[in-house]
């Protein structure tokens, strides 16, 4: 099927502490797909180190390898000292299941999953279809996707929280300002609510 879209891929994101790990979510789908996967009760530069740790490990982090492998072996990658998330089981899990899905619905290609979208709408059901990515997660990947691939989807700017988006990020600075606003914003709520 041809893709509706086109986009231009970064040579980086700036979303965790290493660079080539940064460079690794830029150029592979799946590796940012698997860093999504991985943002949730761990920091984002951990988060999105996780798909370099993985192909490390693993050898690789192709969807079809990933959803044929078997789940305790890929658990036990993750586990790995240092454990590449805090919930080993259930985030090899959540991973071989979305690579599962990529392989049935889009023969193995991350790609497709938003490069075939016919527009925001469709692009978030198609994230949020995935095991593991909520609403929220799915808003902040199609910021990612529009903000830093140029991928022509809009019309979420309403949606986005006051402290901005991982999409906004553009540098380590950026990151470390997103964190801190994101924190401040945090404890003003955890203050209102006292």
């Amino acid at each position: 099927m041809n893709a509706p879209h086109s986009m231009t891929r970064p040579d980086v994101l700036h979303l965790s502490n290493d660079p080539e790990a940064n460079r690794l979510i830029a150029r592979d789908p799946a590796a940012l797909l698997i860093g999504f996967l991985l943002d949730q009760q761990i920091t984002v530069q951990k988060a999105f180190e996780g798909p370099l740790r993985l192909l490390e490990r693993a050898g690789t982090i192709e969807p079809a390898a990933l959803a044929a492998m078997p789940l305790d072996e890929l658990t036990d990658h993750v586990r790995a000292r240092p454990a590449i998330h805090r919930f080993p089981g259930n985030m090899a899990k959540r991973v071989q299941q979305a690579m599962q899905l990529v392989v049935d619905r889009y023969d193995g290609d991350v790609d497709r999953i938003w490069l075939e979208a016919t527009d925001t709408a469709d692009v978030r059901q198609r994230l949020e279809e995935i095991p593991g990515l909520g609403a929220h997660t799915a808003l902040t990947f199609t910021t990612v996707l529009a903000r830093r691939f140029g991928l022509p989807f809009a019309g979420f700017e309403d949606e986005l929280p006051p402290y901005g988006c991982l999409g906004d990020v553009d540098s380590p600075e950026a990151l470390e300002a997103y964190q801190a606003a994101k924190r401040a914003h945090k404890a003003a709520l955890r203050a209102a609510k006292a």
